[in-house]
């Protein structure tokens, strides 16, 4: 599949990791459809108005991820991809000092990472399904799901998180075998720790530890990397069904 002419649906788009895919995407001539709970800073894409549409939505929402690709697919033509970057972090003990931890806290990160994820991708599914095939090869489109090392080494506190971004990447070959017939691909990226926003205001000793068990390059992600990840797997039709680490090699200590 090419960039060149798509349109790609990104949730969580107005920043960190979505962000850096969005501007990729739209600077390899694509249309993109933007989701998120936050407005996207205005010098952002203020060159690219008439590529890029933004929409509110809440990933936990049927109707408003589905009014979103709707109009996307009304103002730029069938969509053909879909990135899902939605998600927020939680870090609670399961017993702290002060008793067993938030049941509802816990709710809330399954909700918006996994359930959220699913239902972005069960309805970008249904619209890339529409996609006109037009050459041999019998692709319509790719989705991309954001699972995170946290699912293979999770820290301490980190049960809920780590269990949402498991959950994306057991769904993930299932999900690409039931729509493999359809022509669509699905591959999810787990990333180890980027520089987003989030990253640069955790505190100097989190981030030094991190960086002690990095293998190489020993230094945090860029977005621009994790988005040229989400590139690759697009463009190359043999990427599906697997769980990408994209880490540095680093493997997360129990705190």
């Amino acid at each position: 599949m090419k960039i060149a002419g798509s349109t790609i649906l990104i949730s969580g788009g107005s920043s960190g990791l979505g962000a850096a895919c969005a501007q990729n995407f739209l600077r390899g001539g694509a249309k993109v459809i933007l989701i998120d709970i936050s407005t996207p800073p205005e010098e952002m894409f203020a060159i690219e108005k008439e590529s890029c549409i933004y929409m509110r939505a809440d990933v936990t929402k049927g109707d408003e991820v589905r009014a979103a690709i709707d109009e996307g697919v009304r103002r730029f033509g069938q969509m053909s991809a879909a990135v899902i970057c939605a998600g927020v972090l939680h870090s609670e003990r399961s017993l702290g000092r002060n008793g067993p931890a938030s049941l509802d806290a816990f709710r809330r990160v399954i909700e918006i990472n996994l359930i959220g994820t699913f239902n972005v991708l069960r309805l970008s599914a249904e619209a890339i399904s529409k996609m006109t095939v037009e050459d041999t090869t019998l692709e319509r489109g790719v989705i991309v799901m954001t699972s995170s090392i946290a699912a293979y080494e999770g820290q301490i506190g980190q049960s809920a998180y780590a269990a949402s971004k498991g959950g994306v990447a057991a769904m993930t070959l299932p999900i690409a075998r039931d729509l493999g017939r359809v022509g669509i691909r699905v591959v999810s990226i787990a990333p180890g720790v980027f520089e987003t926003q989030m990253m640069k205001s955790a505190p100097d000793k989190v981030r030094q530890s991190l960086l002690d068990e990095t293998v190489f390059p020993i230094r945090f992600g860029q977005p621009e990397e994790f988005a040229s990840a989400v590139q690759h797997v697009i463009e190359n039709p043999m990427f599906n069904g697997c769980t990408i680490r994209l880490d540095g090699g680093l493997r997360m200590r129990a705190k």
